[in-house]
């Protein structure tokens, strides 16, 4: 009992200062230079988007489509899917 009430607060003593945790710098000679990075690589090309409005036209003109088909539920989704795709 008493050897755990003194070393409780040596415990958080040492948590508290990083005691044990601390990291020793590294020592370079003079004559040593320091490593250099490579740049990083860079990014690829963007593939050409469509506006939004031609996006919206090419969805709309889809949805007519599939409303003169008469097509509901997955059958609708798929057809609109295929169509916005070609």
């Amino acid at each position: 009992m008493n050897l755990s009430r003194n070393l409780l607060p040596l415990a958080a003593l040492a948590m508290m200062t990083g005691f044990g945790f601390a990291q020793t710098p590294v020592q370079m000679s003079p004559d040593t230079k320091p490593a250099v990075t490579s740049p990083a690589p860079a990014a690829p090309a963007k593939k050409a988007t469509k506006t939004s409005s031609e996006r919206t036209a090419k969805s709309k003109a889809c949805s007519a489509q599939a409303d003169q088909k008469g097509l509901h539920g997955k059958a609708r989704k798929r057809f609109r899917d295929d169509c916005k795709r070609s």
